[in-house]
């Protein structure tokens, strides 16, 4: 039997379906293994949310996404992640890159107290070299346009950024998350520590902001994961029990465990 040879050249080339393709993924941390051969596709320009109860390793997956446990000597991960096709574990890729393409937004808002407003939107613009004045300000614009703060602090940019409210600095967080424009951003409970009315601000922000991007949640509030996302991975111990489109996981989920989960029976 002879082997064809196919010409690539030829062959049309189909648009990436697939923003991140992670690929028997596990981590440890010392001799705890915490992520458990994880393996699932996240879309483009989608909101995918990360569901479990606590300690089942949706943060741990998250973090793994833009390498954030190399900053931890106990942690160890096998398998693979791409990002749009590029190995980010590759021995010739450096963390920091990564972690441009990829944005992280805590839970916990985080501005850094000694810089005003501006500062705090370009930090990550002035530590990469830029030093246009006339960018800087154009992209902090920009940035807090996206993050639907523009309008409530344009008056005071040269304020210090912890005058703001808790809701104003998750969004000013998320704000310098996008001025280094990536193209991935994860959200780890985002909006955990917030009131209802910021909480509806945040969200009508996710489903904004994925016109644009790709966006990763994990999220312990069960409507919030319904509300706001298109795809849902339901974690159980460190394993990936389900996952598929948010109607599905939380109308009709192929699991048990998924199904007592999501009504309220465990968790």
């Amino acid at each position: 039997m002879t082997s064809a040879t196919i010409n690539y050249e030829t062959m049309e080339q189909k648009p990436i379906t697939t923003a991140l393709a992670v690929r028997n993924l596990s981590v440890f941390f010392g001799t705890n293994q915490v992520l458990k051969s994880v393996s699932l596709d996240i879309a483009p320009r989608a909101v995918t949310a990360i569901i479990g109860p606590s300690g089942c390793g949706k943060s741990t997956f998250l973090r793994a996404l833009n390498r954030m446990h190399e900053l931890n000597p106990d942690a160890r991960m096998t398998g693979e992640i791409q990002l749009f096709g590029d190995d980010i574990y590759a021995r010739t890729v450096e963390p920091v890159v990564v972690r441009r393409r990829v944005g992280m937004v805590f839970q916990k808002s985080n501005p850094f107290p000694t810089m005003t407003i501006s500062e705090n939107v370009t930090v990550g613009l002035r530590l990469n070299g830029v030093r246009d004045k006339k960018l800087l300000a154009e992209r902090t614009e920009q940035s807090l346009r996206m993050a639907a703060l523009w309008d409530e602090v344009k008056d005071r940019l040269n304020t210090a950024a912890i005058s703001l409210s808790g809701g104003q600095q998750q969004r000013l967080c998320i704000a310098r998350a996008l001025a280094v424009q990536p193209e991935v951003l994860l959200m780890d409970e985002p909006a955990s520590a917030l009131d209802p009315l910021a909480t509806s601000k945040i969200e009508d922000l996710i489903l904004d902001l994925k016109k644009s991007y790709t966006i990763v949640i994990v999220t312990h509030n069960m409507q919030q994961a319904a509300r706001a996302s298109d795809f849902t991975a339901f974690f159980y111990l460190g394993e990936l029990v389900e996952f598929g489109t948010t109607t599905k996981i939380f109308t009709s989920p192929s699991q048990k465990r998924t199904e007592d989960y999501v009504t309220g029976r465990f968790g």
